[in-house]
């Protein structure tokens, strides 16, 4: 345990580094919770699935584990990476810890990929745990740090007739309590968790730990030097994934999509579609609260998906009333929980008074900085008699 842990290091300042570009690209405003823009996420290589598929990004499976929503996801993180990694590394030496990173990170984010399906596939709760139906930017270094949980947790099992008493509370079976908590946290948080990306992660680590064996102290491995050409060779995916995400800053993918350091005037046709859609989305929530009436949500979905980038509040507000509107799907899918009558009124109405509250804070920005787009159209929140 005395062995360096600079790669761990290095991984967090990387992470740091790229967070402050990123926020660089979003003009600089400090944000605890609010999330990037749209724009910025995709410039910087959040994991999309069409831009995979039909665009051939295929870099877009490494660079997620690298670049956060916000600074709290950041923080947690690295916090989390703090804690774990430095373990990992020193019981498998840094080639071997940049590896399993590296390795499953991506394994993360295939599962991510691998799990958003057609809006129409009929999912339950535990399916809506692991799958996604719309085709969002993913990105984070949670899956990796899965990844290392899974490498101790498999650790402590194979090895824990050697281990002192206070590494078997911490590494084995101690860790259940731990990767419980964190997927009853993504269970509670599906829709905005991706849990695939954890339990990718969590798999893939777990795999790792147990056909690698760890470093002795004092072993002289005869496979060393395979393991650091495997250590440069990760790092050679990670460093030319990068260099594609700047050879493709500026690419014309769509226009929202185009950073906002870089992305020409929002015009008065922009404020018209984004305005559209933001109507759409309301008309569809109160269907779907009042009468129950989710066939209107997945289109309305789309829409906001596709409407222009205007500024950062108007991104916050569009991803509000989105989330505003899943969740009064989940409630109206047949067999979801609550079943209870009362339960999901009371649910509702905490769609309502959340919606409520959205309405005035739409309105205060159309009355601002809605103004400079070239219209002003007063938006009345729906009844909730």
């Amino acid at each position: 345990m005395e062995r360096p842990y600079k790669f761990t290091i290095i991984l967090l300042v990387t992470n740091l580094f790229v967070y402050l570009l990123m926020w660089q690209s979003s003009g600089m405003r400090f944000s605890m919770l609010g999330v990037f823009p749209y724009p910025v996420l995709v410039a910087y290589g959040a994991k999309l699935n069409f831009l995979v598929a039909s665009g051939h990004q295929w870099w877009r499976l490494v660079t997620p584990m690298f670049i956060h929503v916000n600074l709290l996801h950041l923080l947690v993180n690295m916090y989390s990476l703090w804690i774990i990694g430095p373990y990992v590394e020193k019981l498998y030496g840094s080639s071997k810890f940049v590896v399993f990173w590296v390795l499953t990170g991506i394994a993360g984010v295939v599962a991510s990929y691998l799990t958003v399906v057609s809006p129409d596939t009929p999912l339950g709760a535990l399916g809506r745990f692991i799958f996604k139906i719309h085709d969002e930017p993913s990105a984070g270094a949670s899956g990796a740090l899965f990844g290392l949980v899974g490498v101790l947790f498999v650790f402590g099992i194979k090895f824990r007739h050697e281990l002192p008493e206070g590494f078997k509370r911490a590494f084995g079976i101690g860790l259940l309590p731990m990767i419980v908590l964190n997927l009853f946290i993504g269970y509670v948080g599906r829709g905005i968790i991706d849990n695939a990306a954890h339990l990718g992660g969590l798999a893939a680590g777990a795999a790792l730990a147990l056909v690698v064996d760890y470093r002795r102290p004092g072993e002289r491995s005869r496979v060393a030097v395979v393991w650091q050409v495997l250590r440069v060779a990760a790092l050679g995916l990670v460093a030319i994934s990068f260099v594609q995400i700047v050879r493709h800053f500026r690419d014309p993918v769509a226009a929202s999509l185009v950073p906002v350091a870089v992305r020409p005037q929002s015009t008065a046709n922009d404020f018209v579609v984004y305005a559209k859609a933001m109507n759409e989305a309301q008309e569809a929530l109160y269907a779907a609260v009042q009468e129950g009436d989710s066939q209107f949500v997945t289109s309305a979905v789309n829409n906001l998906n596709n409407a222009p980038y205007l500024d950062q509040k108007a991104h916050e507000l569009r991803e509000t009333i989105r989330n505003l509107l899943l969740e009064a799907a989940a409630i109206n899918e047949p067999g979801a929980a609550p079943t209870n009558a009362e339960e999901i009124r009371r649910k509702k109405s905490q769609l309502i008074h959340r919606f409520g509250v959205w309405v005035k804070d739409y309105n205060e920005w159309l009355k601002t900085e809605g103004k400079k787009y070239g219209g002003l159209v007063e938006v009345k929140p729906q009844s909730s008699q």
